[in-house]
């Protein structure tokens, strides 16, 4: 919902949904309206955006708006009372897609100091603390507003994902303190108090989405008349964009097929780690992509999983459905999340869109309001006590306990309270979405056309109670057999390490999987040197054992022999560094630093610096390692290097691409 003020004719109330934009006259003046706007990447700010809705409403604000930036008009932001900002940040200190068109327009030179007097806001911010720019769009966002005349409620909150509790361990504290003042500075958001939150739990509001079931007979005569893989597609298409995440990066893009035509384990077989390299080709269409781009791979979830999960909620999974959303008490239509959409089966939508047996239900899945709702499902007086239990606060600790430390699935949980049915509108709502995962791709067009190359660790731990848990999607994919025609729906992204032009020098970062996109940058400067000139390259690899996870040997040392593109003789370089094959530990930036001088070399003759790998440590430690390599080498500052690495940076040429 978009609520445009105006102080001196009536407001306008926009809804927009993917395709139409609907606007309703006479909505009067609110000061009692909170507005909250978010800008999300992979779906983290938004689940931090709805946790702040839902506890405003619980406090009783009588209007909340909910909204990702590109759903709301910037130019009436100075219309605004009270806003609060929900900003992750992507990549080296970018800002979502989401925020793009915002952000330009709070940049524009003719919005005075002035713009934003009287509008009050707070901003929180999603980031890694592994990243140089940490936080960076927050930052830069709280700064802006203040600058156009905004009055800060609050300091700026910044999540850290590094931190044992991911970024709630700084969310929960900010919000404690933002209702607190909010309620100081404008009572009349909150009638009831910042602390009243419904304790006694006697009234269940309406779902926000309600689901259309549709003839059987009717839906199976239309999907028989199209052929497999167009109808694979199109379901895909259909289930994800009614999912109520509705923040996928695949939405309004058909997907492409894949097939997987190799299988093979890098790492030494019993090894800690079990690192797999696959190929695929496509089915349908030709491959497009650039070296350094991303493949996000929409993963298929266990079928006995699936069953398991809708003969646990007691859902017939031939019913064909629409999921709508619901029209809400300012007048909005009954509108379908997206129109475009049209019915598919339940059991191909809860596939497709909900993650029933795979991650660990999000936080909010067990906060006070979602509590709040399994509680009033639940038939058996002791699991809806337990449950009332975990949405206290006496009950926080044993609630990390029981999920967070444990990673229990939706399916998990909901057997743990057999006596909790909850119709499937309230499934849809508060189960997680299911995600694509995205990968680096490892290969290279020109190397090889038709195909696309993964480098993927497959993710494997145990919890404090010794229960096995297992990743999705590199699970999935290193079940597959490529003997097998098994359909990969992918979408093709570009990803945070722009192509190099063969006459550019580079230094090269990739400890562990790292390595995947630098793998397609060898490859295709491998080609581009049969035909003309090209830069040289010097890459650092790292891993924990020669024999174990040297991943790519050959490939890296037969394109450091004579001529090769790693190659002295070229100008270039590989150097790997064994973490655990000596008594003291030995990491890509030890490495280096012995090889300093050609850094620096390579540095002044325009190369541009490429990491990728890991973000807990790697990216800050590495930056640290060419502070100090051109400090030494060229004789200036810290400081000064520190600005010279910057400047790099806004240049395009100190490229950055982690992971958690």
């Amino acid at each position: 919902m978009v609520l445009k003020k105006s102080k001196d004719e009536e407001s306008r109330l926009l809804y927009k949904d993917e395709l139409n934009l609907v606007e309703i006259k006479g909505m009067e003046d609110d000061k009692s309206r909170l507005l909250i706007l978010y800008a999300s990447q992979t779906g983290n700010a938004l689940d931090a955006a709805e946790r702040v809705g839902r506890e405003a409403e619980r406090r009783g604000c009588s209007a909340v708006a909910v909204l990702s930036m590109d759903e709301f008009d910037a130019s009436c932001l100075h219309n605004e009372d009270t806003v609060i900002f929900i900003v992750s940040t992507t990549g080296q200190g970018d800002i979502p897609d989401s925020m793009k068109v915002f952000w330009r327009f709070l940049l524009q030179r003719n919005l005075g100091k002035q713009w934003l007097e009287g509008v009050k806001c707070a901003v929180f911010g999603l980031g890694d603390s592994g990243y140089q720019k940490y936080n960076f769009a927050a930052k830069k966002l709280d700064k802006r507003l203040t600058d156009l005349g905004a009055k800060r409620i609050i300091e700026k909150g910044l999540g850290d994902d590094q931190h044992p509790s991911g970024y709630e361990g700084a969310f929960d504290p900010w919000l404690s303190s933002l209702w607190s003042v909010l309620n100081q500075i404008n009572p009349t958001i909150f009638p009831r108090g910042t602390g009243v939150m419904d304790p006694d739990m006697r009234t269940l509001d309406r779902p926000k989405f309600q689901i259309i079931y549709h003839d059987i007979e009717k839906m199976q005569s239309l999907f028989s008349t199209t052929s497999d893989l167009k109808c694979a597609g199109m379901q895909i298409e259909r289930a994800r964009s009614m999912s109520p995440g509705k923040l996928f990066h695949d939405k309004n893009r058909h997907p492409c097929f894949l097939q997987m035509t190799e299988n093979q384990q890098l790492t030494k077989v019993g090894s800690e780690k079990d690192v797999r390299h696959f190929e695929f080709e496509a089915i349908s269409s030709t491959i497009d992509y650039q070296a350094g781009d991303v493949l996000e791979v929409l993963p298929g979830q266990d079928p006995v999983a699936v069953d398991a999960f809708i003969q646990r909620c007691n859902l017939n999974p031939d019913m064909f459905i629409t999921v709508q959303r619901k029209g809400i008490e300012n007048g909005v239509p009954d509108s379908p999340i997206n129109s475009s959409s049209g019915p598919v089966k339940l059991r191909t939508f809860v596939e497709l869109a909900m993650d029933v047996a795979s991650a660990s239900p999000r936080r909010y899945f067990f906060e006070a309001r979602i509590l709040y709702v399994m509680s009033f499902f639940a038939s058996a007086e002791h699991e809806k006590e337990r449950l009332q239990y975990f949405a206290s606060p006496e009950g926080r600790d044993d609630l990390y306990q029981y999920n967070q430390k444990e990673r229990r699935t939706v399916l998990e949980v909901l057997e743990d309270f057999p006596s909790v049915q909850m119709p499937f509108e309230w499934l849809v709502q508060l189960v997680p979405p299911l995600k694509t995962r995205a990968f680096s791709i490892s290969s290279s067009p020109l190397a090889h056309p038709n195909q696309v190359h993964l480098t993927v660790s497959v993710v494997s731990w145990k919890t404090p109670f010794k229960r096995t848990r297992s990743g999705l999607c590199s699970t999935w994919l290193a079940g597959l057999d490529p003997e097998e025609r098994v359909f990969i729906p992918v979408w093709f992204n570009q990803g945070s390490l722009p192509p190099p032009p063969p006459s550019l020098p580079l230094i090269l970062i990739g400890p562990g999987t790292g390595c995947a996109p630098f793998r397609a940058f060898v490859a295709e400067r491998a080609v581009q040197s049969a035909s003309g000139p090209t830069a040289p390259i010097l890459f650092f690899f790292g891993c924990r054992n020669e024999e174990n996870d040297f991943l790519y040997k050959d490939f890296w040392l037969s394109h450091s022999k004579s001529g090769g593109v790693l190659s002295e003789e070229k100008g270039g370089g590989f150097f790997v560094a064994f973490s655990r094959d000596q008594p003291q530990k030995v990491y890509v930036q030890h490495k280096m630093m012995e090889e300093s001088q050609r850094i620096w070399s390579l540095l002044s003759a325009g190369a541009a610096v490429y990491v990728s790998g890991s973000s807990t440590k790697m990216p800050a430690d590495v930056f640290s390692c060419m502070e100090e390599i051109i400090s030494r080498e060229s004789g200036v500052p810290k400081e000064s290097a520190v600005r010279w690495l910057h400047l790099q940076e806004k240049a395009g040429k100190y490229n950055v691409e982690a992971w958690s």
